[in-house]
C-alpha cells in the first residue's frame, strides 16, 4: 500500500487521519535554520541592506475551505480473494480560516449509485473498485479513488483535497503509539470479537456468530489501549442505533486521537513524531494534490475543541422483505448540501440536534 517514503507518508497520516496539522507542524515554525553560506565570490552584505524577508511556509497560501476523506478498511487479509470493505467513512469539512470543522460519517451500508457498478452499499464502493483482473491481490489505491468518486457523486462535494485509508491493525498501533486514549464512553458496549486479555473470540462453526467471553466498555472516562480502543469503536450489535451509534463512537475517537497527539506534544518533538511514524509502518494509504506537511502548516491552528461532530440520521431500507442498506433522512442529506455548499454553520443552527454533544 505505500506509494511514498516513509517518512512522508506517516507524517500525511498524522495529518490527514487526525485531520490535524499539529503532528508534524514542529518542522514548519521557526526554529533553528541556519542561512546557507554566502559564495566565494559575493561581495559582504552592505551594512545599510535590508535583509530579505523569510520565504513563506509552505502550504501558507492554502486557505480553505477544505474536505478531507477518512476511511477505516476491514481488509481481512487471512481471507483468500477478499476484497478491502470500508468499515468506517468519516468526512472532515474544514472552513475558511481552517480554525473550525465538522466530523461527520456516512453509513457504511448506504445506498447510492456507484459509477460503473449500479446501486449498490457504499462499503461496496471500495472492494468494487480494488479489484484487479487476473488476481486476487485488490488495488487499495483504486478502490479508494472509486469510493472517493461515489461519495463526491452522493455528496454533491466536487472533490476532496486529502484523503487517508488506514486498517484497524493500524488505527491499533497509532493508538499505542500515542500512549493510549482517553474516551468517555457513553453508553454499555459488550464486544462481539474480542476476549477480556485482547484475543480473537472463536468463530461459531459455518460462522455467522462468535463464542466465549466477551471484552465490555462501561460507561465512564477511561483510557484504552489499541486494540480496546478499535475493538469499542467496531461494535455495533446490541447498541439502541446500531451502525449510527457506532458511527458516533468513531468520530468520537477520532477526536480523543486528536487530543491525544496534541497532549503528547507531537507538534515540538520530533523524536516522539518518529516512533508514531515507525509504529504506522505501511498501515496507511495516502491521497491528496498538495504535500502533507503543507496541509499540517494549515492546520496547525486546528484544535479538538474546535471540531463539532456531526450526527446524520437514517434508517433502513427493505426489498421483498429483505434488508439491502440504509438511507439517510432528509435532515441529514440537507446538511450534506449545506457542507457542499459552505454552509455548515447556519444550518446546524437551524438544526442543533444533529449535533454530538
Amino acid at each position: 500500500m505505500r506509494t511514498r517514503p516513509i517518512l512522508w507518508t506517516a507524517a500525511a497520516a498524522v495529518v490527514v487521519l487526525l485531520l490535524t496539522g499539529a503532528g508534524v507542524a514542529w518542522s514548519l515554525r521557526g526554529g533553528n535554520h541556519p542561512e546557507p553560506p554566502l559564495a566565494a565570490s559575493s561581495p559582504p552584505p552592505s551594512p545599510s541592506a535590508s535583509p530579505a524577508p523569510p520565504p513563506p511556509s509552505p502550504g501558507a497560501d492554502i486557505t480553505g475551505p477544505l474536505d478531507l476523506l477518512l476511511i477505516g478498511v476491514d481488509t481481512r487479509v487471512t481471507i483468500p480473494d477478499w476484497q478491502p470493505h470500508s468499515d468506517a467513512i468519516m468526512l472532515l469539512h474544514v472552513e475558511p480560516g481552517l480554525r473550525s470543522g465538522y466530523l461527520y460519517s456516512l453509513p457504511r451500508d448506504l445506498r447510492v449509485d456507484v459509477p460503473g457498478f449500479g446501486r449498490h452499499k457504499l462499503t461496496e464502493a471500495m472492494s468494487n473498485g480494488a479489484k484487479v483482473p487476473g488476481t486476487d491481490k485488490p488495488d487499495t489505491t483504486k478502490g479508494y479513488e472509486l469510493l472517493a468518486r461515489t461519495i463526491s457523486a452522493y455528496t454533491g462535494i466536487k472533490k476532496f483535497d486529502a484523503g487517508a485509508v488506514l486498517t484497524f491493525g493500524g488505527l491499533s498501533k497509532l493508538t499505542d503509539a500515542l500512549g493510549g486514549v482517553t474516551l468517555t464512553i457513553d453508553r454499555k458496549v459488550t464486544s462481539i470479537h474480542k476476549r477480556p486479555d485482547g484475543t480473537n473470540r472463536t468463530l461459531v462453526p459455518g460462522g455467522g456468530d462468535y463464542t466465549g467471553p466477551q471484552a465490555t466498555y462501561l460507561p465512564g472516562t477511561r483510557t484504552l489501549v489499541g486494540w480496546q480502543a478499535i475493538d469499542y469503536a467496531r461494535q455495533r450489535y446490541g447498541l439502541p442505533n446500531g451502525d449510527y451509534d457506532r458511527q458516533r463512537h468513531q468520530r468520537q475517537l477520532v477526536r480523543a486521537l486528536l487530543a491525544r497527539a496534541t497532549g503528547a506534544g507531537l507538534a515540538t518533538d520530533p523524536a516522539q513524531l518518529q516512533q508514531v511514524i515507525t509504529a504506522l509502518g505501511d498501515s496507511v494509504l495516502l491521497s491528496g494534490d498538495r504535500t502533507p506537511l503543507e496541509y499540517a502548516y494549515a492546520l496547525r491552528d486546528l484544535t479538538p475543541e474546535a471540531l463539532t461532530l456531526v450526527d446524520l440520521p437514517g434508517r433502513s431500507v427493505f426489498s421483498n422483505g429483505g434488508y439491502i442498506g440504509e438511507q439517510l433522512d432528509p435532515e441529514a442529506r440537507a446538511f450534506l448540501k449545506a457542507v457542499a455548499a459552505d454552509r455548515p454553520a447556519p444550518y446546524l443552527a437551524q438544526h442543533p440536534k444533529l449535533i454530538n454533544k
